[in-house]
């Protein structure tokens, strides 16, 4: 069967909306006479095949089924109960995903941020909050891997890509929020232990999580903020009631709570006063990308979500797709879907192969988040008064979408960095000091490629 694909910008035709691609598949049989089927237009492969290998592909797929049997049959319970999903939070970690961009010499899948990307993608394409719970406790993953000690990744990392830990990292507090140097939790030493006393809030993975990475003060200004991992069970550790939110349902990003929590300083990560490096590269390197590749899936379920209803809608005798007033808003969607999408891909990308890439990081996220939220806006538009009712998606997906606005930085933060960078003062590159880190976990993958290549190439030879 010979396949040919035309340009949806340059041939329309009858019954068919501009976000759909004009296949022509001609049979063995009939040669001179092509059937026509409409594939949506919003392929991975438009933006992202130059980014993506045969791996990442059948990550996606594997993912991806997942996600539709194990995941999609639980969100209607999700959004009724509003509570904290235990068990499917279990289920998905023990797929081994949490542990993507962790070496296979600690038991990880070693395929790097773009791997991570699809992963959360396509999870968050079916469920934002589970999505959100995978990016939380990968975020959990970075400090280990850039500051933890030979005995700490030992210890933690095989646990955690197994799925018999999910970690977290806990910043934020209730009177300095983003404003990192503003924090009042403390951690005083007392012989070979430290007492942490304090409060941290929205943690992603509060209720569901078995070990935090806690960032409090050890003394004074930027150099006095030190990094500890505390384990849920610690006594003097406490959480408070999960509370029910705008979105995201099934996820939890509540309150931890210190009282004299006594923690061994074997427990530090890094040095005291490396607090500070954990929370801005665990922020920038992770964070971001995490928060990116949620708003990515989400987005997506927007748009396919909005086609189909235009295709089902009957308007004067045929679908409002054929409406021009409806075409645009869907073609605005389709646009910001793929420039967003190719905004993720390549600073992931860039990650993966060791480069420096902050401010790509920083705008991928600035733009997936404004273009999901916009795109959520349009949705709601197309669907009018029928998108206001809990029995269609698109509602979740506006809700579950402004969740993503601000951890890692408001859009307002992404745009003052890059200020910075168009000015030519940023302040350092942190892809630039983990490089190396950044690309040997993506090493494996580029060495099954690599074998993958060459067993394809001995394969055509022979056949030739």
């Amino acid at each position: 069967m010979r396949t040919a694909i035309f340009n949806n910008v340059d041939l329309e035709f009858s019954g068919k909306a501009n976000n759909y691609v004009l296949v022509a598949r001609w049979s063995a049989a009939v040669a001179q006479t092509p059937r026509y089927t409409a594939l949506p237009a919003c392929r991975e492969g438009i933006v992202t095949s130059y980014f993506t290998t045969d791996r990442h592909d059948r990550l996606r797929e594997q993912v991806r089924e997942f996600a539709e049997s194990k995941v999609r049959p639980l969100v209607s319970e999700m959004e009724a109960v509003k509570s904290v999903q235990h068990t499917l939070s279990r289920l998905i970690a023990q797929q081994g995903w949490i542990g993507v961009t962790i070496g296979r010499g600690y038991g990880g899948m070693g395929l790097g941020h773009l791997a991570k990307t699809i992963i959360i993608e396509e999870i968050s394409r079916v469920s934002g909050a589970m999505g959100a719970m995978v990016q939380a406790s990968q975020l959990g993953v970075a400090k280990i891997l850039n500051f933890g000690s030979e005995e700490q990744k030992n210890k933690w990392l095989p646990a955690i890509a197994s799925g018999d830990c999910l970690p977290t990292i806990a910043v934020t507090e209730p009177d300095s929020g983003g404003f990192v140097l503003g924090m009042e939790a403390t951690a005083e030493r007392e012989g070979d232990d430290y007492l942490l006393n304090g409060r941290k809030v929205y943690i992603g993975n509060s209720h569901v999580g078995d070990v935090h990475g806690v960032v409090v003060r050890t003394g004074k200004g930027s150099a006095g903020l030190s990094a500890f991992l505390v384990e849920s069970d610690r006594p003097g550790l406490s959480l408070a009631p999960h509370r029910e939110a705008m979105g995201l349902h099934g996820f939890s990003f509540g309150e931890l709570i210190f009282s004299d929590c006594r923690v061994p300083a074997a427990n530090r990560l890094g040095s005291e006063g490396d607090g500070l490096a954990v929370a801005y590269s665990s922020s920038i390197l992770y964070g971001r990308a995490n928060l990116t590749a949620v708003s990515l899936g989400i987005h997506r379920a927007i748009v396919d979500e909005t086609v189909a209803f235009a295709l089902s809608r009957p308007r004067h005798g045929k679908s409002i797709a054929e409406m021009p007033s409806i075409k645009l808003k869907l073609g605005q969607m389709q646009s910001r879907l793929m420039t967003a999408r190719l905004a993720a891909y390549h600073a992931t990308h860039l990650l993966d192969t060791g480069q420096s890439c902050d401010p790509e990081l920083i705008n991928a996220k600035l733009i997936n988040v404004e273009y999901a939220i916009d795109s959520a806006r349009s949705a709601m538009e197309i669907h009018s008064a029928a998108g206001l009712f809990t029995d269609r998606p698109i509602e979740r997906y506006l809700r579950d979408a402004f969740h993503i606005f601000a951890p890692a930085g408001t859009s307002d933060i992404q745009l003052l960095r890059l200020g910075e960078t168009a000015l030519g003062t940023a302040k350092g590159s942190w892809s630039e000091r983990f490089a190396r880190e950044s690309a040997a976990s993506a090493g494996e993958l580029r060495a099954d490629a690599d074998r993958d290549g060459a067993l394809c190439a001995d394969k055509l030879r022979a056949a030739s």
